[in-house]
C-alpha cells in the first residue's frame, strides 16, 4: 500500500450498519476509522487491477469444464 503524504477530504454515504462494523473494528484494533477507509480503498483498486483469476479458481474451472464440458455445452443450447 502507498504512503499518502497529502489527504484530501470527501463525504459519502455509507450502510448504517457497515458503519457500526467499521466504528468497532477500528476501536478493537486502535486505529482511526480513516486509516481502515485507507486501506479498504487500497485493498479494492488492487483487486479489481488483477485481471487474472486466482490459480486455484482457474484449476478448479478447468478441471470442472474438463469433466462437465459437452453438458455445457448441452445447457447452453
Amino acid at each position: 500500500m502507498a504512503t499518502a503524504t497529502a489527504r484530501a477530504k470527501f463525504a459519502t454515504q455509507v450502510n448504517s450498519e457497515i458503519l457500526v462494523e467499521v466504528r468497532m473494528l477500528a476501536e478493537k484494533e486502535g486505529r482511526q476509522i480513516q486509516a481502515l477507509v485507507d486501506e479498504a480503498l487500497a485493498d479494492l483498486i488492487e483487486k479489481r487491477k488483477k485481471s487474472t483469476p486466482r490459480s486455484h479458481v482457474m484449476g478448479a474451472y478447468l478441471a470442472s469444464n474438463e469433466k462437465y464440458g459437452p453438458l455445457y455445452k448441452k445447457l447452453a443450447e
